[in-house]
């Protein structure tokens, strides 16, 4: 049997970097003997996250584009080439069978130059509205993986498939996890628990928020997990309390879902499809400093089918304390986000995916 060779690549966000593991998991299951490499950029998570989940990983020198006049702007021309000459030079001692993108600035250069070496591509799509990567890397990619319908406007139509957003597979049964879960964060099974998800990296204005309303939350019989991001914990660990727990990340994230009776969080792609495994009520909070909004519109996709609220920052000061109360005491609509949010789950998208790859080499 031939031994496959796999490149993946996506980075900067949890939302990027867990998708692609998740992909790389589901494909070393069925072929035990393949070799895989991740290439990501220099000096992101990705370089610490993916040896951890057993990996080896290459990082290029690369950064986004600001949206202002800064030096890594300048730099971006010769970071780019540099970033397409390590491509190359991977791609030419690694011979990967497939190349598979999630997302990232680093997939860039490296699925361009896959392409151009006629080495299959494919895409893996997570959000609503694509950023402007993979938007030009459809043009030469063999297969596009998305999350969401309608995308027609941004990628050809023959070359989609809809599949949903790779998660966790840890995240399927939480149910049975309740028990453990209480235990292993050491709750009062009498309170509820509130989640707080800011994102990898941590969101300032939902740490703003929990900070102002926190007192008023203790008050109604309520516990907090509150996941801050490594860039703020100093900030706000001196929070914590019998009732309060302040993290910079949550490594159990199937434990944390299933201890949780209200969460909120960030509408990045990787987190809307959990909570829709997971059928929690959510309360959604987009971050607007994304590109095209995209966050809104994860979040909006959601609403629309009764799945979810959302509150846009905007709206925080004047509506969260409301809208949280009246989420709290009702029960009903509690139960009634959980079972919507449930009908928008994909469990199998991960090994539809992998689906998708395997034809492409077979």
């Amino acid at each position: 049997m031939k031994q496959y060779k796999f490149i993946l690549s996506g980075g900067g966000t949890g939302g990027h970097i867990y998708p692609a593991i998740a992909i790389a998991n589901e494909l070393k299951s069925r072929f035990p003997d393949a070799e895989f490499l991740f290439v990501g950029a220099k000096d992101k998570m990705e370089m610490q996250k993916v040896p951890q989940a057993g990996y080896n990983i290459k990082g290029l020198w690369i950064s986004g584009l600001q949206r202002r006049l800064t030096l890594d702007n300048a730099l971006f021309p010769v970071k780019l080439l540099s970033s397409l000459l390590k491509s190359r030079t991977i791609i030419k001692q690694f011979k990967p069978d497939v190349v598979i993108g999630t997302g990232g600035f680093a997939s860039g250069p490296l699925l361009q130059v896959a392409a151009i070496a006629g080495i299959p591509t494919v895409i893996q799509e997570q959000n609503s509205f694509p950023g402007i990567t993979n938007k030009l890397l459809s043009k030469k990619a063999n297969k596009i993986c998305v999350a969401y319908e309608n995308l027609e406007r941004f990628f050809p139509k023959e070359k989609m498939i809809l599949t949903g957003n790779p998660v966790r597979q840890d995240l399927i049964d939480i149910e049975s996890k309740r028990e453990e879960a209480i235990q292993f964060f050491n709750l009062d099974p009498n309170k509820k628990t509130l989640l707080v998800l800011g994102g990898s990296l941590g969101a300032r204005r939902v740490n703003q928020l929990i900070e102002k309303e926190l007192a008023n939350m203790l008050s109604q019989n309520v516990q907090v997990i509150w996941q801050c991001g490594k860039l703020y914990l100093e900030d706000y660990k001196k929070y914590n309390s019998a009732n309060v727990q302040v993290v910079a990340f949550i490594e159990r994230m199937d434990l944390v879902y299933a201890a949780a009776d209200i969460v909120i969080s960030r509408a990045g792609a990787s987190s809307v499809s959990e909570l829709c495994i997971v059928g929690k009520p959510v309360i959604f909070i987009p971050s607007p400093n994304v590109a095209e909004d995209h966050q809104t519109k994860n979040a909006q996709a959601i609403v629309d089918k009764k799945g979810a609220l959302m509150l846009k920052e905007s709206e925080l000061d004047s509506q969260f304390s409301l809208v949280f109360e009246v989420l709290l005491k009702d029960l009903g609509k509690q139960n009634q986000l959980s079972e919507n949010i449930k009908l928008l789950a994909m469990p199998e998208a991960t090994k539809q995916i992998v689906d998708e790859i395997v034809k492409l080499i077979r």
